[in-house]
C-alpha cells in the first residue's frame, strides 16, 4: 500500500516541502529502502524508524519497505524526517488510517525508544507550511518554544509517537500549542556593561550613540586600555529593540543552525565577537553544507571585531560587499544561497603594533615601515564602507580618579529610540528600515540640506578629497544626527559633526 506524509526541509534559510511516499509490498524479501538524494543522516533512519515503531508496541511490516523523498533532484539531509517516514509506514501497513493526514506536516528526530526529539530550522519550515496554506503542523515539543511568533496556524508539540499515533486515531488528541498573545518584551534587560561605568570618552560615546540611532559602522582607533573593547562591549546596552519582522528575519538564521534562545523574542539584537583567528568561511559563510557565516548571525545587531588590523585580509576584504548590499550569496554545486547580513559593524584596533604611535606620554618602538606596513592592512575601499571613524585618546588620570556619574545607557537609548521612530515615520512605505540603509536616490528623496549645510558639504568634499560614497555616507550620518536633534532638516552643525567622523578615514 502507498502512502503519502507531508515534511520539509531547509534549503539555506528558505524551506522546501518535501512529500515523503512510501510503499509497504505486499510481498518480497524484507528490505527498506530510501531514495530521492538521502544525505547520511536520513539514510541512517532506517534503524531508528524501525526500533522507533517496536519500541512504540507496532510490529514493523516484514515485507520490502521503498521510501522516495520528492521532489528527487534536491539533496536532503537532516534527520527531521523520521517523524514522517514512521507514519508513513504506519499508514500504509493499515495501523492509521489516510484521511487523518490530510493537510497535515510532520517534522522530527526519532529516538530508538520513540520520542521526539528537536530539530533544527523549525521557523523556516513553518513559514513554508504557511505559506503553502497548510493547516497543521506537528513538531517536537522540544520545538514549541521557537514557534511563538505564529499565532495563524495550528500547531501541535509532540513527545512520542505513540502520543502522535494517539492522536491520529482519535483515541487520545493532543492538544494545540498555545501561542502567546504577544512576545516576551522586558522594559529592561539586565547588561554586564553600561555606559555608566565608562569614564571619559565623550565623544566616543557620542559616536556610538550616533551609530545606534541610525545603524552606521564605527571603527575606533585607539592606544591599548583606552576602553575601545569596553565602549563596544556596551553598546548592546544602547541599540533600539527589534521590532516583529527583525525578529522573524534573526530567529530564521539561529533556527537554522539550532542557537535560537529566548532573547532574540525578547527583540534582543545579536552582538558577534569572533576570535581574528576566523576563516572566510567562518565569517562570511559557506562549506560543502552551506550555513550562515558570523556576518549573517550579527545581522539586525552588531559585528564586533577586535584587533580589526589582525583578521587576514583576504577574510576582511570578503566582507566589501556584504558591508554594501546587506546580503551575502554563497554559490555551490548544489545551488546558489543567499544570507542577510545587514549588520553593524564595530571595529577597534591599535594605530601600530605596539599600539603607542602617537600617543602623548608613551614612545612607540615600531619603525616607520612597520606602522605603514600595519596600516595597509586595511584596505581604502573597506575603511570607505565603514561610517565613522574615531580617534580614541588615553582616558585622563583625572577622569579616573574623579567620582561622578557618568550618562547611563537607558537615558541614550530613549535618545535613540526617539531617533529610531523618526526614521520608522520617515521610511514607514519603504524597505528601508535606518538612515544608514537608504540607497543614493533615497538620500536626495528623503534628506533635506539646508543651504548653509549644502555649502560646508561641498567646500569640505573638494578639501578632503572625499568619494562619492563618502558624500552620501556624510549627508546619512547627519541626518541621524539631525533626528537624534529632533530637527526636520539638515543643519550645517549637523553637517559639521558629521565631517569630523569622515575627515579620519585613513
Amino acid at each position: 500500500m502507498l502512502s503519502k506524509i507531508t515534511a520539509g526541509t531547509n534549503f539555506g534559510l528558505h524551506g522546501i516541502v518535501v512529500e515523503v511516499e512510501v510503499d509497504v509490498a505486499g510481498r518480497g524479501f524484507p528490505t527498506f529502502t530510501i531514495v530521492g538524494l538521502p544525505g547520511k543522516a536520513i539514510d541512517e533512519a532506517k534503524e531508528r524508524v524501525r526500533t522507533a515503531i517496536a519500541n512504540a508496541g507496532y510490529e514493523m511490516p516484514d515485507s520490502r519497505i521503498t521510501v522516495n523523498l520528492a521532489p528527487a533532484d534536491v539533496p536532503k539531509s537532516g534527520t527531521a524526517f523520521d517523524l514522517a517516514i514512521a507514519i508513513g509506514i504506519l499508514t500504509s501497513s493499515g495501523m492509521v488510517p489516510p484521511k487523518t493526514l490530510s493537510g497535515h506536516m510532520f517534522i522530527g528526530e526519532l529516538s530508538l525508544e520513540g520520542n521526539v526529539r528537536r530539530v533544527n530550522g523549525i521557523i523556516p519550515l513553518i513559514l513554508l507550511a504557511q505559506e503553502k496554506l497548510i493547516k497543521t503542523i506537528f513538531i517536537p515539543k522540544d520545538n514549541v518554544e521557537e514557534a511563538a511568533i505564529f499565532d495563524d496556524i495550528d500547531i501541535y508539540a509532540v513527545s512520542t509517537l505513540q502520543e502522535l499515533i494517539d492522536h491520529l486515531v482519535e483515541q487520545k488528541l493532543i492538544s494545540k500549542s498555545v501561542v502567546p498573545e504577544s512576545l516576551s518584551i522586558e522594559e529592561e534587560v539586565p547588561y554586564l556593561y553600561d555606559f555608566s561605568q565608562i569614564k571619559g570618552q565623550e565623544q566616543a560615546k557620542r559616536a556610538l550613540e550616533i551609530a545606534a540611532a541610525g545603524f552606521h559602522n564605527v571603527h575606533l582607533k585607539g592606544p591599548p586600555g583606552a576602553g575601545k573593547t569596553l565602549l563596544s562591549r556596551a553598546m548592546p546596552t544602547i541599540l533600539p529593540r527589534m521590532d516583529r519582522q527583525e525578529i522573524l528575519e534573526v530567529a530564521k538564521i539561529y533556527s537554522v543552525i539550532g542557537e535560537l534562545t529566548p532573547q532574540t523574542f525578547q527583540g534582543i539584537r545579536p552582538f558577534r565577537a569572533p576570535h581574528h583567528t576566523i576563516s572566510r568561511v567562518g565569517l562570511i559563510g559557506g562549506g560543502s553544507n552551506p550555513s550562515p557565516g558570523e556576518i549573517s548571525l550579527a545581522h539586525r545587531g552588531v559585528l564586533f571585531l577586535d584587533e580589526f588590523p589582525e583578521f587576514p585580509r583576504s577574510v576582511l576584504e570578503a566582507m566589501r560587499q556584504p558591508l554594501e548590499d546587506g546580503v551575502v550569496t554563497v554559490s555551490r554545486a548544489a545551488g546558489t544561497l543567499t544570507f542577510p547580513s545587514r549588520f553593524l559593524l564595530l571595529a577597534a584596533s591599535n594605530p601600530c603594533p605596539c599600539g603607542f604611535y602617537g600617543h602623548p606620554k608613551k614612545r612607540c618602538i615600531c619603525a616607520q615601515i612597520v606602522v605603514n606596513r600595519y596600516k595597509k592592512r586595511l584596505s581604502g575601499p573597506l575603511l570607505d564602507r565603514i561610517d565613522l571613524h574615531v580617534d580614541i585618546p588615553p582616558v585622563d588620570v583625572h577622569e579616573l580618579t574623579t567620582d561622578y556619574d557618568s550618562e547611563s545607557s537607558s537615558i541614550v537609548r530613549e535618545r535613540v529610540m526617539n531617533a529610531r521612530i523618526r526614521q520608522q515615520t520617515r521610511f514607514s512605505y519603504t524597505h528601508i528600515s535606518f538612515n544608514s540603509e537608504m540607497h543614493s536616490s533615497d538620500v536626495k528623496k528623503f534628506c533635506v540640506l539646508r543651504d548653509s549645510a549644502r555649502q560646508i558639504l561641498e567646500q569640505a568634499i573638494n578639501k578632503l578629497s572625499l568619494s562619492a560614497r563618502s558624500y552620501f555616507k556624510i549627508i546619512k550620518i547627519a541626518q541621524t544626527i539631525a533626528d537624534l536633534d529632533g530637527r526636520d532638516a539638515i543643519e550645517s552643525s549637523h553637517i559639521s559633526e558629521a565631517l569630523q567622523y569622515r575627515a579620519n578615514d585613513t
